[in-house]
C-alpha cells in the first residue's frame, strides 16, 4: 500500500498533458490537465523505493522488467514527459558530467558502441552509419538517406581534390571511403570503438585504399600532428559524447589540426538548455553523454577565431531515420534474442521508439554547423551547390 502511495504520490506531479493508469490491482487513475492520450498499465508492483522523485528511470526501468507496458503513442508519451520538465529541472553540472580522461570516455563508447559488428548490422542499413540521415523525399530509403547524408556533408565543406579530411567519431567509415573515392582526397579516421575499427581497417584493405584512408583507434585529444595538417575536419555524432567540460576542448584540438582558412563541421544533437539527459539515457543508453544546447557551442566559436557559415537543423530528419532503425530492430528480433536477453530487447525498443518521438515533440533537435578558422574569402558565394548541382 505504501509503494501505491508513493507512486501516486510522484504521478500526481505531472500535472500537464493527460494519461491513465492502471494499477497491478485493477484500479484505475487519471493524471494531468487534458484528457487521457494513453494509458500505463502496471502488471505488478513495481519495486519502487519510497522516496523516489524520478519517474522517468522508474517507468523506463519498470518497462525493461516486463512491469508495465504503455497503450497509445510514443508521442504523446514523451510530450507528457517534456510537459512536466521545465527548463533548469536538469540543470547541467560539469562535475557530474566531467569524463575528461581518455580512459572513462572509451568506457562509455565501449558500452553502447562496442555491442558488436554483428548486432548493429541487424537493423542498420549497409552503410553502417549510426547517425542521423538526410531524407529528399519520405519515401527514401534508409541508405539512400544515409548517402545522401554523406553527399551533404563533403559538398557543404567544398571538398576538394587534394584536400586532407578528418573525420573525428568516423564510425565504419563510409564517409571518409566515399571522400577518397569521388574527390580523390587524403582521409583520415579516428574512433573510440575497437568494433569500428576494426570493421573499417578491413573495408579499407578490401577496397585497397591503404595510400589514400588511413583510420586510428585513439581519442580525439590524443590525436597529434606536427603542425596544422588538415584543410577539411567533420565530427559526425561524436560532439554529444565529449562531455559539457570537453566542448572547449574538442574545438581547441579542432583548431590546432586546422589550417588557417580551413573549413569544418560539426553534427550534433542539441537541447534547448544546458541540461543533462533524463537517468535513464543516462544509465543505460550514453553514460557520459551530454547534449549540448545549440547556444552554448555557436558562443565557443569567437573563441578560437571560428566563423560560422551555415547552421542547418536536421530534427525530422533524424526522427524518421530512428523511425526506420526501429521497424528494422522490430524486424530482427528472433536474431537479438539469440544474443540477449528480454530486458535488452525491451531498453532497445523503448530508446530508439522514444528518441524519435523525442525528436518530433519536445526542444531535441540536430543541427550541422559549418564554420572556418579565420576568413575565407574563397568560398562559393552560395549553397546552391547542396541542392542542385550533381556531383
Amino acid at each position: 500500500m505504501l509503494k501505491k502511495i508513493a507512486l501516486k504520490l510522484l504521478l500526481h506531479k505531472w500535472k500537464r498533458g493527460g494519461f491513465n493508469v492502471v494499477f497491478w490491482d485493477g484500479e484505475q487513475e487519471s493524471y494531468g490537465d487534458e484528457a487521457p492520450a494513453f494509458t500505463i498499465t502496471f502488471k505488478q508492483e513495481p519495486p519502487l523505493r519510497i522516496g523516489s522523485d524520478d519517474a522517468v528511470l522508474l517507468l523506463g526501468e519498470a518497462y525493461m522488467d516486463g512491469i508495465l507496458e504503455i497503450e497509445g503513442s510514443m508521442d504523446e508519451v514523451l510530450r507528457v514527459v517534456f510537459l512536466n520538465s521545465p527548463p533548469g529541472a536538469n540543470a547541467a553540472d560539469k562535475k557530474a558530467n566531467a569524463q575528461s580522461d581518455s580512459a572513462a570516455q572509451q568506457r562509455n563508447i565501449h558500452h553502447h558502441y562496442d555491442l558488436g559488428n554483428d548486432f548493429f548490422k541487424l537493423w542498420l542499413d549497409e552503410t553502417m552509419s549510426y547517425s542521423c540521415a538526410y531524407f529528399k523525399t519520405p519515401d527514401d530509403s534508409l541508405t539512400q538517406a544515409q548517402l545522401q547524408k554523406i553527399d551533404h556533408i563533403l559538398k557543404k565543406i567544398n571538398l576538394r581534390p587534394g584536400d586532407r579530411l578528418l573525420d573525428i567519431g568516423s564510425g565504419w567509415g563510409w564517409l571518409i571511403i566515399k571522400a577518397a573515392q569521388q574527390y580523390q582526397v587524403q582521409a583520415t579516421g579516428i574512433t573510440l570503438s575497437t568494433e569500428q575499427y576494426q570493421g573499417t581497417r578491413q573495408r579499407i584493405r578490401e577496397l585497397g585504399l591503404e595510400q589514400q584512408v588511413d583510420i586510428q583507434l585513439v581519442n580525439y585529444q590524443d590525436f597529434e600532428a606536427s603542425q596544422p595538417c588538415f584543410d577539411k575536419i567533420v565530427s559526425i555524432g561524436m560532439f554529444e559524447h565529449a562531455g559539457r567540460e570537453n566542448l572547449a576542448k574538442y574545438m581547441r584540438k579542432v583548431s590546432d589540426l586546422l589550417v588557417p582558412g580551413g573549413v569544418s563541421l560539426v553534427h550534433t544533437i542539441t537541447g534547448m538548455f544546458e541540461e543533462t539527459s533524463n537517468a535513464w539515457i543516462g544509465k543505460y543508453i550514453f553514460p557520459g553523454g551530454y547534449v549540448p544546447s545549440l547556444r552554448e557551442t555557436v558562443w565557443l566559436l569567437p573563441q578560437f577565431d571560428f566563423h560560422l557559415l551555415h547552421a542547418e537543423s536536421l530534427r525530422l530528419h533524424y526522427a524518421m531515420t530512428l523511425d526506420r532503425w526501429y521497424k528494422n530492430f522490430a524486424g530482427q528480433l528472433s536474431a537479438v534474442r539469440a544474443k540477449y536477453d528480454e530486458r535488452f530487447i525491451r531498453m532497445w525498443s523503448l530508446y530508439l521508439r522514444g528518441c524519435a518521438a523525442a525528436f518530433r515533440v519536445s526542444g531535441l533537435d540536430v543541427y550541422q554547423l559549418l564554420f572556418t578558422k579565420g576568413l575565407n574569402n574563397d568560398l562559393p558565394l552560395t549553397y546552391r551547390h547542396l541542392y542542385h548541382d550533381a556531383i
